[in-house]
């Protein structure tokens, strides 16, 4: 897999892909991370990006010339999203479906945005993190990737960890303990320390039901409802 980020402040990326899984998987050679400074493709002594928009206001906005000259001269893998608030909202699901593909890339916005016909014919679709607004899309291009990035084979140490993650069967993951067994007089819950893998099971689905039940219902609500095996299962564990 290949992606390809656009972005003023290219340095920003040094560190995020040098560590963690992210890193990992870059020096596996699992993904291929390219980063491409917008301000190559100005056409001016002094790199400008940006300008004052036409019909007064404040801030200043992205100029179409040099994010078109920087994307067509990199030929980047798409789609090409623009990271901003008018975008698609960003979930696991769209993160399953980049990672089953073999790239795409991302231009991250400043300042008060983007010209318009950057949206319109620059940009294949545009990813939003949420209804709040950062300084610009390089923190969103980077919560992207690690959430793409994850997803790829050979990525984790463990690809159960994927499958298993919140979300990723429209429910909140279930909780997890590790040693000690008891700690300032909080044990770790019998079932876990039973060896009853069937029941053990059970339970995870049992708690995951209930945390999404009390902490996201519009996740259960999206999902259609509790069928009635779910609803039992909820009872044998008292969650219900």
């Amino acid at each position: 897999m290949r992606v390809d980020v656009f972005t003023i402040f290219p340095s920003m990326f040094d560190e995020f892909l040098d560590f963690g899984v992210i890193g990992r998987g870059v020096k596996q050679g699992r993904f291929v991370v390219r980063v491409h400074d917008l301000r190559a493709g100005a056409g001016d002594p002094h790199r400008s990006v940006d300008d004052a928009p036409f019909g007064g206001g404040a801030g200043m906005v992205m100029m179409p010339e040099p994010l078109f000259n920087s994307v067509e001269q990199a030929d980047p893998p798409r789609p090409l999203f623009l990271l901003g608030p008018a975008g698609r909202r960003f979930d696991q699901a769209i993160a399953l479906e980049l990672a089953s593909g073999e790239g795409f890339s991302l231009l991250c916005g400043r300042y008060e945005g983007v010209d318009q016909r950057v949206r319109d014919h620059l940009v294949d679709d545009e990813l939003s993190l949420g209804d709040f607004v950062l300084a610009g899309g390089e923190v969103g291009a980077m919560a992207v990737i690690e959430a793409v990035g994850r997803l790829v084979p050979g990525v984790l140490g463990n690809e159960l960890s994927a499958a298993e993650d919140s979300f990723s069967d429209g429910l909140l993951e279930y909780p997890h303990y590790t040693r000690p067994a008891e700690f300032r007089d909080w044990p770790v819950p019998d079932v876990l320390l039973s060896g009853d893998h069937g029941r053990v099971e059970r339970w995870r689905k049992a708690q995951s039901l209930a945390r999404t039940v009390a902490l996201r219902p519009d996740l259960v609500d999206a999902r259609g409802g509790l069928s009635d095996e779910e609803r039992s299962l909820l009872d044998e564990f008292g969650l219900s």
